[in-house]
């Protein structure tokens, strides 16, 4: 599989091409999925469903992706065939669920359009062939507009998470040199309650003692490390997206893993600065998130 870009799971395709007396459309839509869900369509074959199923897996990795394939007869010699046991029994079915959902009944076209109702061939049995390598060759097609719709949209979904992960790496720094000041403010109010406190009491404070609190407290609010694990996770970002690539369950885990340590950060700073830092990463990590949702 060839990548040259970044690339969506949303797209569309068409192909059409003629083997012999074989022609046959092939058109195919995508969208999210967490992995690869193919789902096709039309009254053919078993051997030209495979064949158009096999080069979609060739191609796409992930993404929910539905198919319609279209045979026609140009040739002389093709016979029809009608499985009416099988047209009788899907009329059944479906008329009852109709009834049950309170739906128009099904017509003909609705029976007629399951698999193995209506088939195609010939007596000698070139037609099959022809359409297996009609519906190969439809599906190329087919999957270069799908796939270069994908490749456009990835690019842009990912020219958004740069900007957005820039963003974010300067979130990061106004968080690391607010934490400087945060510091020394949660120094100074902690000196100056114990101090009026043994004031009240008649006490001067233990300057070892104090010293001591302090230090507990500076560590228990020290996000250091997880400063360092979130300008790697940003780093890791911006080199996968600057590569090729079915990258979209990488992003998603180092996603998660940015948020973590936002999340630590927010309940390990009490400064109301720090505090507002946070939820504007958030918000822009939430939206980075469902940009890689997007993507292969």
């Amino acid at each position: 599989m060839i990548w040259t870009a970044m690339r969506s799971m949303t797209g569309y395709g068409r192909g059409l091409a003629e083997k012999g007396g074989a022609r046959v459309t092939v058109e195919l839509r995508s969208v999210n999925h967490r992995f690869l869900d193919l789902k096709l369509r039309g009254a053919v074959s078993a051997a030209v469903e495979d064949a158009v199923a096999q080069r979609v897996r060739e191609r796409v990795e992930r993404g929910a992706v539905s198919g319609t394939i279209r045979v026609e007869r140009t040739g002389a010699g093709a016979t029809v065939r009608v499985d009416r046991a099988l047209a009788r029994e899907v009329h059944g079915q479906l008329a009852g669920l109709a009834a049950e959902l309170g739906l128009p009944a099904p017509g003909l076209r609705d029976i007629v359009g399951q698999p193995g109702v209506l088939a195609i061939g010939d007596p000698s049995g070139e037609a099959e062939a022809e359409a297996v390598a009609a519906a190969g060759a439809a599906t190329t097609t087919a999957l270069a507009a799908l796939i270069a719709m994908r490749d456009t949209e990835g690019a842009n979904l990912a020219a958004d998470m740069r900007t957005r992960l820039a963003t974010m790496a300067r979130t990061v720094d106004a968080i690391s040199a607010a934490t400087v000041d945060a510091a020394a403010a949660a120094r100074d109010r902690l000196h100056e309650r114990v101090s009026r406190l043994l004031e009240g009491a008649g006490a001067s404070p233990d300057p070892a003692r104090l010293a001591q609190e302090i230090a507990v407290l500076a560590d228990r609010a020290d996000v250091t490390e997880e400063l360092v694990r979130a300008r790697s996770h940003l780093g890791q970002l911006t080199t996968t997206l600057a590569g090729a690539g079915a990258v979209g369950r990488r992003l998603d885990f180092l996603v998660q893993e940015l948020g973590r340590e936002v999340n630590t950060i927010g309940s390990k700073s009490t400064a109301a600065a720090i505090a507002q830092l946070v939820v504007d990463a958030k918000t822009e990590l939430e939206k980075i998130r469902e940009q890689v949702q997007n993507l292969e």
